[in-house]
């Protein structure tokens, strides 16, 4: 790295490639970059960006994101060190606030000690909090909850003024695999409730669930998860396996052989490779079946 820096305790680098920042371990460089690990540490990088006239970029654990091969200009700002976590019992409720940056699997860790049925939801979302409630992140099992915001009671969002505001999931936008009403800013904090409602079996249900996961997922490959939206009344796996699509390559971009609706880095696949394939399936899909499917994936970056 060169050009590195410090603003008072915040660390700002130059020229950060953001491949390993990423799930899909795909991106080019950011111009500045910085893992901000407490409020004040980001409202620094928003001050940074402000008095050097930079855009601001922001994203956390990486694993919904396409970044460009071209990299991003301006300041990047990776939340994943934004974490902590705490839990009570309120009302017969369990009640968990925690920073965006915390992973989803320190919620799984809370809800299988408490035998709580959120733990079989959130054993198979990769990500982290404020990627969750951005996305809507869900799965395709009919479990309890479905949808990340399901268990969501308020969120706070930073403004880039670094002012902080509270906002109830009455007042927010909810719909599939999408969240809106909170913009501007950055989500940085969130409450989760849920009924103390044991299940005794969930942590057999997890191992379960995990197990089948092994061999229906291409888990030991880089990847988003799952790339498209599930469209009414159908699974976009389904479709893109029915088109032949399982396997198609471009460069080191490939349709998992495993499950089509998840797009692999065998070993060098480029930015480009991968939204060209996810372009191609679009397009077969939308030829042969007569469905447009919609990405889950968010392209950052310098893309022209």
């Amino acid at each position: 790295m060169v050009g590195n820096w410090e603003w008072k305790f915040l660390k700002i680098l130059s020229n950060v490639n953001l491949a390993e920042y990423t799930s899909w371990m795909i991106g080019g460089d950011a111009d500045h970059f910085c893992l901000p690990t407490s409020m004040d540490e980001l409202r620094a990088a928003f001050q940074e960006a402000k008095n050097n006239n930079w855009p601001i970029t922001v994203f956390s654990g990486g694993s919904n994101v396409l970044i460009a091969d071209r990299g991003i200009r301006g300041l990047t700002i990776c939340l994943r060190r934004l974490s902590a976590i705490e839990s009570k019992i309120e009302n017969n409720q369990l009640v968990i606030e925690c920073l965006a940056g915390t992973a989803k699997s320190e919620l799984l860790k809370l809800f299988l000690k408490n035998q709580l049925a959120p733990a079989l939801f959130l054993a198979g979302l990769p990500g982290d909090v404020g990627g969750g409630v951005v996305m809507n992140a869900g799965v395709a099992e009919n479990f309890s909850p479905r949808e990340f915001m399901d268990f969501v009671t308020w969120i706070d969002v930073m403004d880039f003024d670094g002012q902080t505001r509270r906002i109830s999931k009455e007042k927010l936008q909810i719909s599939y695999r999408h969240c809106d009403g909170w913009q501007p800013g950055v989500i940085v904090r969130a409450q989760i409730s849920w009924p103390l409602v044991q299940d005794k079996d969930v942590i057999l249900k997890v191992r379960e669930a995990n197990k089948i996961r092994l061999t229906k997922q291409p888990l030991d490959m880089p990847s988003c998860g799952s790339v498209f939206r599930n469209p009414d009344n159908a699974k976009a796996a389904q479709l893109i396996d029915q088109c032949g699509l399982k396997g198609f390559c471009i460069g080191d971009a490939q349709v998992s052989l495993k499950h089509a609706n998840f797009i692999v880095n065998l070993k060098k696949a480029t930015a480009t490779d991968v939204w060209n394939v996810i372009s191609h399936v679009k397009r077969t899909v939308l030829q042969q079946k007569s469905v447009e499917l919609q990405t889950e994936v968010v392209r950052l970056g310098q893309w022209t």
